[in-house]
Order: C-alpha cells, then sequence, then structure tokens
C-alpha cells in the first residue's frame, strides 16, 4: 500500500471514528424516524420543485446552514458538497470545478478561456472565466449546486455545472430586519470584521415593497512581506469588500410581478495568498546578495500588489401568470471593472538577465496592471407550463452581447534608459509601437462575444411512477477579438481574429418512483464550452526549445461533453440518502500549459478525456437534538489521449492514463448539529456545530505529475548565484483537512455565535504558482490559516 493509499486509509478511519462519536448519543435514546427534515423547493429545473424532485445530481445549503457553521465564502460552503472542487486565488478570483471536469489553473493573462460552471444570481448570469464575482453571501436564501452539465438551460459556460445563488425576495406584507457583526482573528495573522444590514419595507398595502441589503467586511491578512535591503511587512494580503443590494417587487395585478434590482459592489485587496519557495531576488543561493531562506506564509516583494474590482449589477425579472402557462422576461445589465496590480519585477529582472541589462537595471521595480473592463447585456424569454397534466414542458429564448476589454501595462521607470544604454540608442522607441514609455509589454485585446440559443424541456409521466424528460438547447456563438501589443518583450503585434460556433446541446433524463421513500434516475447530457484563440508567444523572451515547442498552438476548439449518470435519491421522516454515479466523455478537452520561458500560457486540444466517480450526501437526524450529514466523492479523471510536442515528445504529462489537474481523487466533510434540551444562559436555543473536511492531493497543471517537474533551474547568474542550482519541489499538493467549530446561542430578538474555522491550522496548498517558468519566482497559493470570530446577530420586525 503506498503512502497515499495509506494516509487515505488514515483519513478514512478518523471520519468514521468522529461519525461514531457523533452518532454516540443516538444509539442511547430513542430511534428518531418520526423527526421533520426541512423540505427545501428548489428552482433548478427554472420552476419550483423540492428538491427530492429534482431528477438530477443537486445540493441546496440553505441561510440557515450558512448561518451556523459561519460561511462567508463560496469556498467555505463548498465544503460540504460532493464533487465541488475550488481553487482560492483570493477574493473575487476563485476557480470551481465539478466531477473532476477541468481545464487546470486559469491565471489573469488567459482572458479568451471560457469558465466551465456556470454562476447566477437568480435569473442573472454572472460568471466570467476567472473573475466570477465574490458576492456576499448575506440575506440569500440558498446556494444551489447542479452537478453535471447543465447546457439545456443554462449554456454554455455549464459544462461541468451550475451555481445558484438565490437571494430572499421582498416580502408585501412584511416589515423586518436583521443586523450582524462579526470579528475575527488570524493565526499568526491580522484581524478582521464585517458589519451586515438587511431591511424590507412595506411600500403600499400588497402592491410594493423594498428590500436593501448593505455589508462592509475588512479581511485580515496573513501573509508577510519581505523585501529589499531588510524591509518586512506584515499581512499584506488584507483587504475590504463593501457593498449592498436594492431590490422592488411590485404587483400591479394579481397576475404581474415585476422585481427590478441593483447590485453594487468594491473589492479592494492589498496582495495575494501567495507563500514563495524561490525568487530571483531572494533565495538561498545568492553570496553578493544576503540569502534568503522564504519560510511558510512569506513572499518577496519590490513593489506592493493589489487586486481591485468594482461591480455594478442591474436585472428585472417580470412574471406573468395565465391559465395556461407562466411566462418569465429577465434582463440583466453588468457593468465591471478589475484591476490586477503584480509585482513583476521578478519577471522583468530574469528577462533583464537574459539580455545582459547591468545589476542596476535588473532591479528595478516593475509592475504588471492587468485590467478588465466589461459590460454585458442578457436577455431571457421563458414561457413554463403550470397544469397539472401529465405532460410539462418550458420553452425560452436567451440573449447576451459582451464587450470586454482587457489590456496590460508593465511599468518599470527607467527601462527604456536602461534598454537603449544597452541594446543600442532609440531601440525603446523602435519597438513601442505607439505605447508609451517606459513599459517593456503592453497588450490591447478588446473582446465582442455575442449568444443567441433557443431552448425547450418537454417532461412526460407514462405513469405514476415513470417520468421522462427530452430537453435541447440550439446555440449560435460569435466571438471577435483584436490582439495588438508593443514593447520591448512583445512581437509588435496587430491582428483581429474571430471565432464561431453553432449546434444543439441536448439531456434526456429517466426518473422512476421505486416506492414513497425512494426514486431512480438515470440520464444521458450533454455540453459544450466555446473554443477561441491564443495569444502569440512573446517570441523575444522564449528560448529556442520553448519556441519550438509552443510555437504550433493557435486556435483551440470547442470542447464537448457526453455525461451517462444513474442516481437515486431517498427520504423518510428523519433521513435522506442521494448517490449517484457517472461517466463523462470528453471530447476537445481544453488544456492549459504554462509555455515556460516564453512568460505566456496556452490552451491546446486533448481529443479524448473521461471521469468517472461516485458521489453521495446522507443526512440522518439521528435524536431530536443530533443532525449529522456526510458528503463525499470518489473521480477518476484523466486523459484518453496523448498529445505529443513539435519533438514527437509527450506534450507537458498529457498522456493517456494521466490525471487532470486541480482534481482530487477523494474528497468527503462530515458536519454534525447538536441542539440542547436545556438551552444554556437563557438562551432559546443553545447548539453546537462540527464540520470535518477531508480533500486529497491534487496537481496544478498536467506536467506537474511527469518525472522530475519539481526540479528547477533558473539559469540566471544573479547575486552571485550561478543560476545552475536546483530548486526541488514536490508539485502534488498535498492532501490536507481541516475541522472547523462553533457554538451558538439563540435569543428571541437576536443570536451570539462563536467560531473556530481550521482549527488545526493546516497550512493547505491550493495550487502551484511559477512565474516565468519557473525561472522568476515560484510559489504556493495558499488557505486562510486558523481563524476564530464572534458573530451577532440582531432580528427586528
Amino acid at each position: 500500500m503506498n503512502h497515499t493509499h495509506r494516509s487515505f486509509f488514515k483519513k478514512s478511519l478518523v471520519s468514521l471514528a468522529l461519525t461514531s462519536v457523533l452518532c454516540a448519543p443516538a444509539l442511547a435514546q430513542t430511534n428518531n424516524d418520526d423527526a421533520e427534515v426541512e423540505k427545501i423547493v428548489v428552482t433548478a429545473t427554472k420552476r419550483s420543485l423540492s428538491i427530492d424532485e429534482v431528477p438530477f445530481s443537486i445540493n441546496a445549503q440553505t441561510q440557515k446552514d450558512m448561518e451556523r457553521s459561519g460561511a462567508n465564502s463560496l469556498e467555505d460552503i463548498a465544503r460540504n458538497v460532493a464533487s465541488v472542487s475550488i481553487q482560492n486565488l483570493g477574493p473575487g478570483q476563485s476557480q470551481v470545478s465539478m466531477r473532476g471536469v477541468s481545464a487546470g489553473q486559469i491565471v489573469r493573462d488567459q482572458p479568451g478561456v471560457k469558465e466551465q460552471v456556470g454562476v447566477y444570481l437568480d435569473e442573472s448570469v454572472i460568471s466570467l472565466s476567472l473573475f466570477t464575482p465574490d458576492l456576499d453571501l448575506f440575506d440569500l436564501s440558498r446556494v444551489e449546486t447542479l452537478r453535471g452539465p447543465q447546457g439545456t438551460l443554462f449554456g454554455s459556460g455549464s459544462i461541468g455545472g451550475t451555481l445558484r445563488y438565490i437571494t430572499n425576495q421582498p416580502e408585501l406584507d412584511t416589515f423586518e430586519g436583521k443586523v450582524e457583526a462579526n470579528i475575527n482573528s488570524k493565526t499568526d495573522g491580522g484581524v478582521g470584521n464585517h458589519v451586515k444590514a438587511m431591511v424590507n419595507v412595506p411600500l403600499v398595502d400588497d402592491t410594493l415593497a423594498m428590500r436593501g441589503v448593505f455589508y462592509r467586511t475588512e479581511y485580515a491578512g496573513f501573509i508577510d512581506a519581505l523585501g529589499e535591503n531588510g524591509a518586512f511587512q506584515e499581512d499584506v494580503n488584507d483587504g475590504f469588500r463593501l457593498g449592498g443590494r436594492v431590490a422592488l417587487k411590485y404587483t400591479p395585478t394579481e397576475n404581474l410581478t415585476i422585481t427590478p434590482r441593483v447590485i453594487l459592489q468594491d473589492i479592494s485587496v492589498n496582495g495575494a495568498n501567495r507563500q514563495e519557495v524561490f525568487n530571483v531576488f531572494a533565495n538561498p543561493y545568492t553570496t553578493n546578495r544576503p540569502p534568503i531562506t522564504l519560510i511558510e506564509q512569506q513572499q518577496y516583494l519590490l513593489l506592493e500588489e493589489g487586486f481591485e474590482d468594482e461591480t455594478l449589477i442591474a436585472d428585472v425579472t417580470a412574471e406573468y401568470e395565465t391559465n395556461i402557462a407562466d411566462f418569465t422576461f429577465v434582463y440583466s445589465y453588468t457593468d465591471r471593472d478589475i484591476l490586477m496590480s503584480r509585482d513583476a519585477s521578478a519577471l522583468t529582472g530574469s528577462v533583464s538577465i537574459d539580455l545582459g541589462y547591468p545589476i542596476s537595471a535588473v532591479k528595478l521595480p516593475s509592475n504588471l496592471l492587468d485590467r478588465t473592463e466589461v459590460e454585458q447585456d442578457t436577455f431571457e424569454l421563458r414561457a413554463a407550463s403550470n397544469s397539472d397534466s401529465d405532460l410539462q414542458w418550458i420553452v425560452g429564448a436567451f440573449m447576451s452581447d459582451t464587450e470586454r476589454t482587457y489590456t496590460q501595462r508593465l511599468p518599470t521607470p527607467g527601462y527604456d534608459a536602461a534598454t537603449d544604454a544597452t541594446l543600442g540608442a532609440g531601440t525603446s522607441a523602435a519597438v513601442s509601437n505607439g505605447f508609451g514609455p517606459d513599459s517593456p509589454y503592453n497588450a490591447n485585446l478588446p473582446y465582442d462575444l455575442e449568444q443567441t440559443a433557443v431552448f425547450g424541456e418537454l417532461d412526460y409521466s407514462f405513469t405514476d411512477r415513470l417520468s421522462v424528460l427530452f430537453g435541447t438547447r440550439w446555440y449560435d456563438y460569435d466571438e471577435t477579438r483584436r490582439f495588438t501589443t508593443g514593447g520591448l518583450f512583445s512581437n509588435g503585434d496587430d491582428q483581429t481574429d474571430s471565432t464561431a460556433s453553432d449546434g444543439f446541446t441536448s439531456r434526456v433524463i429517466a426518473k422512476y418512483d421505486l416506492n414513497e421513500t425512494v426514486n431512480l434516475n438515470a440520464q444521458v447530457a450533454q455540453g459544450f464550452r466555446l473554443g477561441g484563440v491564443n495569444d502569440p508567444l512573446n517570441e523575444g523572451l522564449c528560448n529556442a526549445q520553448d519556441l519550438q515547442v509552443f510555437g504550433g498552438f493557435q486556435d483551440y476548439e470547442d470542447e464537448t461533453l457526453t455525461n451517462y449518470e444513474v442516481g437515486m435519491k431517498s427520504s423518510g421522516r428523519g433521513w435522506s440518502a442521494n448517490v449517484s454515479a457517472f461517466y463523462t466523455d470528453i471530447e476537445d478537452l481544453q488544456v492549459t500549459l504554462d509555455a515556460g520561458s516564453c512568460s505566456s500560457r496556452i490552451s491546446f486540444n486533448v481529443p479524448e478525456a473521461s471521469t468517472r466517480g461516485i458521489e453521495f450526501e446522507l443526512t440522518r437526524q439521528a435524536t431530536k437534538n443530533l443532525f449529522i450529514s456526510v458528503a463525499g466523492s470518489f473521480l477518476n479523471a484523466e486523459f484518453g489521449s496523448t498529445v505529443f510536442d513539435s519533438n514527437g515528445n509527450v506534450l507537458g504529462g498529457v498522456a493517456d492514463g494521466n490525471r487532470l489537474a486541480s482534481v482530487p481523487e477523494a474528497s468527503f466533510a462530515i458536519s454534525s448539529t447538536y441542539e440542547f434540551d436545556s438551552p444554556l444562559f437563557g438562551s432559546s436555543s443553545t447548539y453546537l456545530q462540527g464540520s470535518y473536511q477531508f480533500v486529497g492531493d491534487r496537481i496544478t497543471q498536467p506536467s506537474d505529475q511527469v518525472a522530475g517537474a519539481g526540479n528547477f533551474q533558473s539559469g540566471l547568474p544573479f547575486g552571485g548565484a550561478t543560476g545552475s542550482e536546483v530548486t526541488q519541489l514536490d508539485l502534488v499538493l498535498d492532501e490536507y483537512s481541516t475541522l472547523n467549530l462553533s457554538a451558538g446561542l439563540v435569543y428571541d430578538e437576536y443570536e451570539l455565535l462563536l467560531y473556530v474555522n481550521n482549527l488545526f491550522d493546516e497550512n493547505a496548498l491550493l495550487s502551484f504558482d511559477r512565474e516565468r517558468g519557473g525561472r522568476a519566482r515560484l510559489g504556493y497559493r495558499v488557505g486562510e490559516p486558523r481563524t476564530v470570530g464572534l458573530t451577532f446577530r440582531m432580528f427586528f420586525e
């Protein structure tokens, strides 16, 4: 038995032991099958159904679930959801994958790559590749996780699944409000806090109401930064989130409801959750510079970093009921301005060393500014049956128009003078291509994406027990992009590319009610993701080998997927069990690799890949006091084809049978809530909650599983280092586990919650970060350390 299997076996025993401890009180008390479990109603099929009636794999975390666990982010929620994997790259920058469908890590300078999981706020699509808005969870009704391809109803971005934030809607006849305040502290980090408020106000009896939500969060930092001449800064990745949303509900007639809404949010973070192990300016190999060995939760900076995201979402939903059907119209407008400011001094300095610049020029601070500006309009009109007929149907049309401008600038004061002195007078001006001075790389990439789709589903009950659903979506996409670059590190590009695609994506689902408590489902479902065009390599930065290997990749095709699945859902009074087994056949999987010294990343197609697995979610009201849930998945995600480079060698670990990136083979979570018979401290309810999560090992990109992939040589003679020194790393990210505990006191008008997240202070490695193929900088993105917090909630009406 190898180390990984032994370790997983050990974790499994721990989890079973914890389950036994949690269940122990149940064994000493009367069986409680008669206890009621809340029935959750979801809208995953664009009609309201009990979660047990939805004929595919779905999870819903309710407002109560989120509040009692102290969840503040999508990553917090995903802990208890099977088959969901999240790479946390900082607020507003998380990547979501489901069921092992993953292209690997997508990074900032790949603006053309499309998302694999669609994210919606109620009826409005908000996902944008890497940069799905990190919306606050306050006053949400629930978060729905729809696993497996959802292209029929939700389109291209949902090839792996769909996430839906469902907000609480304005109430016409209820005045109510809630205030929440929090303070928290991170081990070896800073102190954070938040203040949030909600108010629901009827404005006109039975006709008009308003619901407003407002929040401000201060993020505590936990990464320290070293710098030149002994500089040291603590907790550089702190920041804040400020925002709110206001919705109106207007019912001019009995059959018509109109709900306009505006969401505003501003996120500003001062750094990244990057833990470095090598930097060309800070490493143990230098001799005429102080040698530095970076430790956990440290990085080396010449410039401060930052991330800013200003988001405006304005939407309106109109619902009209008739005797024949319910009609829904949705319009959504999104305006976002995202700026990533990265310390690129190591990257620029590494190129300067290659070009023979003097040390003073190599050490010039260099700031890479990535900006994305997006305006998006979407429309959807649909009609759904509302009778008790054996035939249920839904039809609709969808349109969207997205204009996105992505720019890069690399301001490096003094660089033009150093360039002209080293490479000859006039060199900087000759390569600028119309861009400004002292910026060795500049790029403008405006995108225009237009989408049209028509969709429909028919659900027919052949008997009282058997129903079959057939759905299809016709789509038409057109994307146009212009690519213009300038500066010493660029090719001086100026070209226009376009991508177009149309076709059908369909699904068939059969559902059979075995008895009153058990139903079975089986499906064949398709999904797709639009292809695109890679940015040209920065040929001036590439060594000859990397230019030969990666220079031939330009276009990449649409990714298509077919999911075969069987599942079982069962529930009784006090328990539920949902289990699914699936096999997913992926054609032309879009895979991302780092193009080494070129300081570029490329996407390309792998003809065949597959994922297969089992996922389960079990709940049990063990006694009237104790509730237990267990969720987990076992996945096998691998390539079914081998891709060769121009030299006939296997490209970047993309070989038949190798693992897909970012996918743990095993993950599970156990959570439990215990309600005291006799509440403490005069409260009306006292509860304890605990959750344990295990995540198996992963890789960041396919090449990380190749023998010797963790041996890095910078090839850069600097600071007395020769460049031939080897930094040895294990690029298989270790499995990790976290234990979260919370305790709550509920009173008539307020609630207190004390919580500890990551009790044992696990330093979880989430992904591997390499700058210029590892020549300039190496590091890991890491999870948050132990966090202790206190939350106070007050209710009024």
